[in-house]
Formats: structure tokens, C-alpha cells, sequence
């Protein structure tokens, strides 16, 4: 659908794509269905735009489990994760680049965070909406709420 290959859909090609796929609405529908997938109200649907529109909704459980995640993470309580709320949470020492000399512990901190990070605003600290995108991600291809909780718990120690 993305004809101009920058990595986004403007209104142009997203009306083209839903005909070419056989999508045929009329054209309030079309408008209001790109509306929908246009969380930021820029214009265009970014990828992290699409997929978000097309996970499915995750339950209280696993909302809950998150967050207790977040907190664990977030040590000083201001609702961002960042370098120095690692220390101590999470061991860099352990990982091949430090141990190989070819990245420092923060640097490796650094590269955790941005596993996290919103990708249109990458500056290494996590708030909490970008933890909880991140993990509904991961929740829409984890079909039982039992193996989401194992997963995170275990992950987590919570």
C-alpha cells in the first residue's frame, strides 16, 4: 500500500490500498477507518500506528501484571524508566558486550531502554505508556492470559 515507500500511508494511499484489497467502503467509512489507525493525528499511519490498531485489547490481568513491571523497573517512582533506575534492577555485567569490553554498563543499560523506547522518539527513558505498547505488542501473540502471567512473572520476578 505504501506506493511512496517512505514507511507511511497518507489518506491517498491508504483509500488506494483498501481498494486494491477489495475493501470497498464508502467514503466517510474510509475516512473515519484511517482516523482510527491515525493515533497522533499526523496525516499518515506509521507501522507502530497500524499494528497498534490491530491488536487486540488486553484483559485487566495482564494490564495489572505490566504495570507491576513498570514499577519494579521505575525505582525512583517518577514514571519514567531511565539509566539510574537500572541500577541495581537490572545486571549489565552479565551481558557479551560488557564482558567483551565492547560496550560500557551504561551503554548496555542504555540499549535495554531503547527495546522499550517509542521509536519516533527514541531518548532512552521509558514512560510508562511506551512500557505498556511495548508489552501489548508482545500480549497480542500470546494467546492465554495463564502463559502472559507465567511469562511476566517469571521475567520480572513480581
Amino acid at each position: 500500500m505504501d506506493d511512496s515507500r517512505d514507511k507511511k500511508l497518507d489518506k491517498a494511499e491508504f483509500e488506494k490500498g483498501m481498494h486494491d484489497y477489495g475493501v470497498n467502503l464508502e467514503k466517510h467509512d474510509v475516512d473515519a477507518l484511517f482516523s482510527e489507525f491515525d493515533k497522533d493525528g499526523s496525516g499518515t499511519i506509521d507501522f507502530n500506528e497500524f499494528l497498534s490498531s490491530l491488536r487486540p485489547p488486553m484483559s485487566a490481568g495482564r494490564i495489572n501484571l505490566i504495570n507491576q513491571a513498570f514499577k519494579k523497573m521505575d525505582r525512583t517512582g517518577d514514571g519514567v524508566i531511565t539509566i539510574e533506575d537500572l541500577k541495581g534492577v537490572y545486571n549489565a555485567q552479565k551481558h557479551p558486550k560488557y564482558l567483551n569490553g565492547e560496550m560500557t554498563e551504561d551503554q548496555v543499560f542504555l540499549m535495554f531502554l531503547k527495546s522499550f523506547d517509542c521509536p519516533n522518539n527514541p531518548d532512552g527513558k521509558v514512560t510508562e505508556e511506551e512500557f505498556l505498547n511495548y508489552y501489548a505488542g508482545v500480549s497480542a501473540s500470546i494467546d492465554t492470559d495463564a502463559y502472559f502471567d507465567l511469562m511476566m512473572r517469571n521475567s520480572w520476578k513480581i
